[in-house]
C-alpha cells in the first residue's frame, strides 16, 4: 500500500504525462522552425487556390460546398463581381453594366452586388477579387523564389517596402474617391507588387529567427 500523501502520489502520475507532452510539445514547435517556408507556402497555395474551387463548384452543380467558400471568404474580401474574375462564362471579367441589372448593374449597394455569384451565361466569380488573386498569388510565388534562393536573396528595407505597395494604395485610394476607375490589368499589377514586396521584405526576418531558434533549441540538447 502506497503511504505516501494524496499529493505526492498525484505529482508522481503527472510527472511522466507532463514530460512526454513537454517532449511532444517541444518536437512539434521544432518541426515548425525547421519547416516555416514550407508551411507558409502551403497555406498561401490553399488560401489563393481554394475561391477558385467555388466556381468550379458551381459548374458541376455542387452549390453548397461552392456556398460554404463564399461565405468562408467574405469577411476577408468585397466580392464584388465587377472586380473578381469569372470561370466558365463568356467573358474573364465584367463590367457592372455587362451584368444582370437584377441587383448588379443598377445597383450602388455594394452589399447587394456582392451577393451576386454568377449563373450559367456569365459564369461564376471567383471567391475573392482579383486584387487579392494577385496579392496572395504574389505571396505564394514570392515564397517559392526564397525557397529556390535561400540564403542569397538580400533583404529589403523598409523604404523600399513602402515603394512596392504604394502602387496599389494610389490605385485603390482614387478609385474609393471616386477620382478614376481601375482596370483589372492595374489591379493585378499593384497587387503582385505588394505580394512580392512584403514577402521579399518578411521572410529574411524569419528566416532569421527560425535560424536563431534552431540553434538555442541545439545549444539546449544534452
Amino acid at each position: 500500500m502506497d503511504d505516501r500523501p494524496l499529493d505526492q502520489r498525484v505529482e508522481a502520475l503527472q510527472s511522466p504525462f507532463l514530460d512526454k507532452l513537454t517532449v511532444g510539445v517541444n518536437r512539434f514547435a521544432d518541426w515548425i522552425v525547421r519547416h516555416w517556408l514550407a508551411i507558409l507556402n502551403l497555406l498561401f497555395l490553399i488560401y489563393v487556390g481554394l475561391p477558385f474551387m467555388a466556381p468550379v463548384f458551381m459548374e458541376v452543380g455542387a452549390e453548397t460546398p461552392a456556398k460554404i467558400i463564399y461565405t468562408i471568404y467574405r469577411p476577408a474580401c468585397h466580392q464584388l463581381p465587377e472586380r473578381s474574375f469569372f470561370l466558365f462564362g463568356q467573358s474573364p471579367v465584367y463590367s457592372r453594366e455587362a451584368l444582370p441589372a437584377n441587383g448588379v448593374a443598377d445597383s450602388n449597394n455594394v452589399f447587394v452586388r456582392r451577393n451576386y455569384i454568377g449563373d450559367a451565361n456569365h459564369g461564376y466569380k471567383v471567391a475573392i477579387c482579383e486584387r487579392d488573386v494577385a496579392i496572395y498569388g504574389s505571396m505564394f510565388l514570392m515564397g517559392l523564389l526564397f525557397a529556390l534562393m535561400r540564403g542569397h536573396l538580400p533583404r529589403l528595407k523598409a523604404r523600399w517596402l513602402l515603394l512596392f505597395a504604394l502602387p496599389m494604395f494610389i490605385d485603390g485610394s482614387t478609385q474609393l474617391v471616386g477620382l478614376r476607375s481601375s482596370t483589372w490589368q492595374l489591379r493585378l499589377i499593384t497587387g503582385a507588387f505588394f505580394g512580392i514586396g512584403l514577402i521579399w521584405f518578411a521572410y529574411p526576418y524569419i528566416e532569421e529567427s527560425m535560424k536563431s531558434s534552431t540553434i538555442q533549441s541545439a545549444g539546449k540538447q544534452p
